[in-house]
């Protein structure tokens, strides 16, 4: 492969996709979308991407990249007269997670259909069999996830020897992801000399080698590097005692707007957010022990704004766009800086304001002050207490709270909130705890003086269970339902542990112990304990 070419100097700032060469059409279909003004990654991009050119364009979160591929791929595409093919996509969209893939589809698709382009998403985690019928009536452009791409590759469902233009969004975050490897057995079955475009946050050695493998002597833009401070970005660390982080953290996710909580689990994501809902904070969860129908559900409910509060692990952190996002806070600090700033970038996007607040125990004091070194940020550092004044500062506004789910003395229903998590620990009174299941249904556990507390599916159904004396645990089937257990001493065949530490994000999650003290000391604890791992 050729060196690349540097990127090219605009004489004078450029106030129309016209001026950038765009299509007439696509420009119609833009202002249509309300999307009249490009942005600098793509002002700096298009002329080079809409002339045929390979392009390797770097720029932090937030900065606009769907866009600057997105519509040389669409104008390529409506002035090439090849034909719709079974099974033979016109032009290919790799991206690291569904959420990203789901969001560039959402953003092509007015576009595209405007110009009678077809579009469709491939990956796992839902039926494969509506995306091998999309692909045999013809798609112009699939923006897929490897994983589930190379299975229709291998069986023959699809076939990557018509596609015209290749996109690789996120790059860093599949070399994150360990995804290197299918990608390159994917790329490797596109045709060869065929355009190519790859944007990435940060340039690592795994990226490098795409790009020289793959990209043809490419044109490089940096606009914005992934350590580029945001000026519209506020940055606070609250140094706060483990006890008081719950507390802190209703306060701050009570106020008016959206709020994005990022923990460094699924397991502590799902306790979060049921301890939120039950301290009447409408929030819903969003990580990699979810089925994809429920974190697409608790996706919408937070863009809609029936849930103000999204609990995530880094599954959020790269390519979720939501508009608004004013607060974005740590309530676990991640394991490196570039998680930091990849999360940190969900607010203060295309513009807009925001604010980043970091939840730091005395005990992680030295980790937070080299993340934030690493990161390129210098963070007001504050010790208070619950009821400081900052907090007011940071979220303002009035605080709203909402009933928590109905739980039930005895046998019926009671409904939830969508995607809310199995109810809060239980107490020294003995009460169940509901369990959580993989099918997003829960039943209430027995509690000693006969009172179950309802446990809340990922859909927000909730069951509550009615108990005898003793103390029950719930009992996890394989079908992911949860029973309640009874009996003083009975406890759950599976799922039980005895520690009540917490697993990766990647690993297994047991069920916590029976009767931790409260909600917040639950919370502190689990967090103490958490394990890095990944989404």
């Amino acid at each position: 492969m050729a060196a690349r070419r540097p990127s090219k100097t605009l004489d004078t700032p450029v106030t129309s996709f016209a001026e950038l060469g765009v299509p007439g059409p696509l420009v119609a279909a833009l202002g249509r979308a309300g999307i009249t003004a490009p942005f600098p990654i793509q002002a700096a991009t298009l002329p080079d991407a809409l002339a045929g050119r390979d392009v390797l364009g770097r720029g932090r979160t937030g900065s606009g990249k769907t866009y600057a591929f997105a519509i040389p791929v669409l104008a390529r595409l409506a002035a090439s007269k090849t034909p719709r093919r079974p099974g033979r996509p016109r032009s290919l969209i790799l991206a690291p997670t569904r959420e990203l893939a789901t969001q560039i589809e959402a953003t092509i698709a007015p576009l595209a259909e405007a110009l009678s382009l077809r579009t469709q998403t491939v990956f796992g985690g839902v039926s494969a069999r509506p995306q091998v019928t999309a692909l045999r009536a013809g798609v112009d452009i699939m923006i897929a996830c490897p994983g589930r791409l190379a299975d229709h590759v291998s069986t023959g469902q699809a076939s990557l020897d018509a596609v015209e233009i290749t996109v690789l969004d996120e790059a860093d975050h599949m070399a994150d992801l360990g995804f290197l490897p299918v990608v390159r057995r994917l790329l490797d079955r596109t045709p060869a000399g065929t355009q190519r475009l790859l944007f990435s946050a940060t340039l690592d050695a795994g990226v490098d080698v795409l790009v020289r493998r793959y990209l043809s002597s490419p044109v490089t833009h940096s606009v914005d590097s992934a350590t580029s401070p945001v000026a519209a970005m506020t940055h606070h660390v609250l140094q706060v005692r483990h006890d008081d982080r719950l507390p802190v953290l209703i306060d701050l996710a009570a106020a008016p707007g959206r709020t994005l909580v990022f923990t460094r689990t699924k397991r502590g994501a799902k306790r979060l957010t049921s301890q939120l809902v039950a301290s009447g904070i409408p929030a819903v969860e969003l990580h990699g022990n979810l089925a994809q129908n429920a974190r697409t559900r608790n996706l919408a409910a937070f863009s809609t704004g029936d849930a103000r509060t999204l609990v995530a692990t880094d599954i959020a952190a790269r390519g979720i766009h939501v508009d608004d996002v004013t607060l974005v806070i740590h309530a676990d600090p991640p394991a490196e800086h570039k998680a930091y700033l990849h999360r940190s970038g969900r607010t203060a996007r295309a513009g807009a304001s925001g604010t980043v607040v970091t939840l730091m125990t005395d005990d992680q004091v030295a980790d937070v002050r080299d993340l934030t070194r690493q990161a390129g940020i210098k963070p007001t550092i504050t010790p208070l207490r619950p009821g400081h004044a900052l907090l007011a500062e940071l979220a303002p506004g009035e605080r709203r709270f909402t009933a928590p789910p109905v739980r039930s003395a005895a046998s019926g229903d009671a409904s939830g909130r969508a995607g809310s998590a199995e109810s809060a620990w239980s107490g020294r009174d003995g009460s169940g705890r509901g369990g959580s299941g993989r099918d997003g249904s829960g039943r209430g556990g027995s509690g000693r003086a006969g009172a179950g507390r309802a446990g809340a599916g990922h859909d927000g159904s909730v069951r509550a269970g009615a108990g005898r004396e003793g103390a029950g645990r719930g009992e996890s089937g394989r079908d992911g339902t949860a029973r309640g257990g009874s009996g003083r001493h009975r406890s759950a065949r599976r799922g039980t542990s005895q520690t009540g530490s917490e697993q990766s994000e990647s690993g297994r999650t047991p069920q916590e112990t029976s009767n931790p003290a409260r909600s917040a000391a639950a919370f502190s604890a689990g967090s103490r304990l958490g394990s890095r791992g990944r989404r």
